[in-house]
C-alpha cells in the first residue's frame, strides 16, 4: 500500500550530459548522459521513495520516452501505474559547461492528451488513492488539459478524504480552485495568486494568509530559494531559514523539498519539523549532479545540522 500517490501529468524522460563549452553552429560532442525519469510528481514519488516512503506516481505513458520511464522506475523500485496514450511522451535535456559552470535546460512541450486519457489519468489515480495518506498533483499540464483540471482532481480527493498537496504553477494553478491541503508555491507563484507584487516580508506573509482566507488551502509553504521558506497556516506565520550548501544543480529541489515535508509528516513530525525536514531533502537535492534527487543520509544530516542551529 502505497502511503503517498503522486499524479503526473505531464512528464518527461529527463537526459543529463556535460560538455566543456557551448558554442554556437557546431557539432557539440557530450559526455555519457544519464537518463532520469521526470516531472513534477515523478520526481516526488521518487525522493519519497528514496526516504524510505513507499510511494506510487500515476502518469501518462506514450512512445520510447513513456516506456523508459516505466523501465527506469522499475529499477529504482518506485512504484507506478503508467496510462498509455497516443501520444509521445515528452524528454528534457539539461547540459552542463564546465568551462563555465552554467547549466542549460531545454524543456520541450509535452504531447496533447484527449479527455478520454484525461479521464483514464483520472481514474487510475483514484483507484490508487484510496488507502494512500496524501495524494501529491505536480507539475505543468500539457496539451489538450483544460486550466481547471486539478480543480477535478481536488473533486476526487475530498471524495476519498485523502489530503491533496499541489505544487503547479501559471493558469493552472490560479484554476485550481479549493480543496487543497497543503500548497506550495514559489513567491513569483504567490504574486501571481494574490494578483499584485510583493515587495517585502510582511506583505510576503498577509499574501500567505490571503490564500488560506480565500480557501485556496489549509497550509501554504512558500518556497522563497535562498531564504528557506515560509510556513503559513490559519493559526500562524514561521519563517523557517535555508541551509547553505556548496550547489551543483537546482534541478528536482523544490520535489525533493515537498517530499521531504510529507515523509516528515508521516514519521509523526510536526508541521514546523515537517518542512524543517522539506527544506533539508531540498538542500540534499541541490549536492546531486545532473537530474539526480536527494539523499537519505544527506537528508538526514542536513535536517540534524538545522535541528543543532535551533
Amino acid at each position: 500500500m502505497a502511503k503517498i500517490v503522486t499524479l503526473t501529468m505531464n512528464p518527461a524522460l529527463d537526459i543529463a550530459t556535460s560538455i566543456e563549452r557551448i558554442v554556437p553552429d557546431r557539432k557539440l560532442r557530450c559526455d555519457t548522459p544519464r537518463y532520469d525519469p521526470g516531472g513534477g510528481g515523478i520526481n516526488v514519488a521518487r525522493a519519497v521513495h528514496a526516504l524510505g516512503v513507499e510511494s506510487l506516481a500515476v502518469f501518462p505513458a506514450g512512445g520510447a520516452a513513456g516506456e523508459l520511464i516505466s523501465h527506469l522506475l522499475r529499477q529504482e523500485g518506485v512504484g507506478y501505474n503508467a496510462v498509455p496514450i497516443s501520444g509521445f511522451t515528452r524528454e528534457s535535456l539539461n547540459v552542463a559547461e564546465r568551462e563555465s559552470g552554467q547549466q542549460y535546460r531545454f524543456i520541450l512541450p509535452g504531447p496533447e492528451i484527449d479527455g478520454r486519457d484525461q479521464q483514464r489519468c483520472l481514474d487510475a489515480l483514484a483507484g490508487a488513492a484510496v488507502d494512500a495518506d496524501y495524494v501529491v498533483a505536480s507539475g505543468s499540464l500539457p496539451r489538450g488539459i483544460p486550466e481547471d483540471f486539478y480543480a477535478r482532481v481536488g473533486e476526487i480527493t475530498g471524495r476519498l478524504g485523502k489530503h491533496l498537496i499541489l505544487d503547479t504553477s501559471g493558469p493552472a494553478l490560479r484554476h485550481a480552485g479549493a480543496g487543497v491541503y497543503l500548497l506550495k508555491p514559489s513567491l513569483g507563484e504567490l504574486e501571481g495568486l494574490v494578483g499584485h507584487p510583493i515587495r517585502d516580508e510582511r506583505e510576503e506573509e498577509d499574501a500567505a494568509r490571503t490564500l488560506i482566507e480565500q480557501g485556496r488551502c489549509e497550509i501554504a509553504v512558500v518556497s522563497l530559494g535562498a531564504r528557506g521558506a515560509l510556513l503559513a497556516t490559519r493559526q500562524s506565520i514561521e519563517r523557517l531559514p535555508a541551509l547553505q550548501v556548496a550547489s551543483k544543480t537546482a534541478v528536482g529541489a523544490g520535489d525533493s523539498m515537498l517530499a521531504g515535508i510529507l515523509v516528515g509528516l508521516i514519521r509523526g513530525l510536526s508541521l514546523s519539523e515537517a518542512t524543517r525536514f522539506g527544506i533539508a531533502a531540498g538542500a540534499a537535492a541541490l549536492l546531486a549532479a545532473g537530474t539526480q534527487l536527494c539523499r537519505l543520509d544527506d537528508v538526514e544530516r542536513l535536517y540534524q545540522e538545522s535541528v543543532n542551529a535551533v
